[in-house]
């Protein structure tokens, strides 16, 4: 079964806003740079994955992600839930079966995570929902079809997610990975990812480079 994965990408001058009190213009741009890199390596190593499709109008994560052997597709920068929707429906003119709809925040993800979801038994219509660390916003769509339900990323939304793949018929079922539970807007949680880089190995190089850049510019 044919399987894209779909990244809508913010600008990055405009990315982890709410991280302005710990981190300077130029540093959070390049947080963000970082971070989507480590996500396209880990995606590209991923064996399920037939393809790459980031959706941005950010021309250095086009750059980015054409070096990474992704698809691109120009943003309208009219917000995340309808450059996913783009993304999906582009996926679907690309003969994708299934979507995997993924943040490019969460930097620690891991490729063999990715396979097993993917390898997971589905209906044929069917939704995985991957919940973030507090359990309430989701981080990750593994839909079949692509278009079985219309993104709706935000707050709360995990359970709105399940509640529409409920309502719509659909297989649903929430599947908590911990590669995929940490993404990073708030200064708690770059605390946590930094706590977590400690514990994690062979993951998220560019991440960690950018990182210790940091900490050695606060010296």
């Amino acid at each position: 079964m044919a399987t894209i994965a779909v990244l809508p990408i913010k600008s990055f001058a405009a990315a982890k806003q709410r991280l302005q009190e710990e981190l300077s213009t130029g540093y959070r741009r390049a947080l963000a740079e970082a971070m989507f890199s480590d996500v396209l390596v880990a995606l590209r190593r991923a064996t399920a994955i037939d393809e790459v499709l980031v959706v941005t109008a950010d021309h250095t994560a086009q750059q980015i992600a054409g070096g990474y052997g992704a698809s691109v597709l120009d943003d309208l920068e009219r917000g995340h839930n309808v450059a996913a929707t783009r993304g999906v429906r582009a996926a679907i003119r690309a003969g994708a079966q299934r979507v995997l709809l993924v943040p490019g925040d969460c930097p620690t993800l891991d490729q063999a995570e990715v396979d097993s979801l993917i390898a997971k038994p589905a209906g044929a219509r069917s939704a995985f929902i991957v919940p973030d660390r507090h359990g309430t916003g989701t981080n990750a769509l593994l839909l079949t079809p692509p278009d079985a339900l219309e993104p709706s990323f935000g707050p709360g939304s995990c359970e709105r997610h399940l509640s529409q793949s409920i309502m719509h018929g659909l297989e649903a079922e929430v599947v908590e990975l911990r590669s995929l539970a940490l993404d990073v807007d708030t200064p708690e949680d770059l605390a946590a990812l930094q706590a977590a880089l400690d514990t994690i190995h062979g993951r998220a190089a560019h991440t960690r480079g950018m990182l210790r850049q940091l900490l050695r510019s606060r010296v």
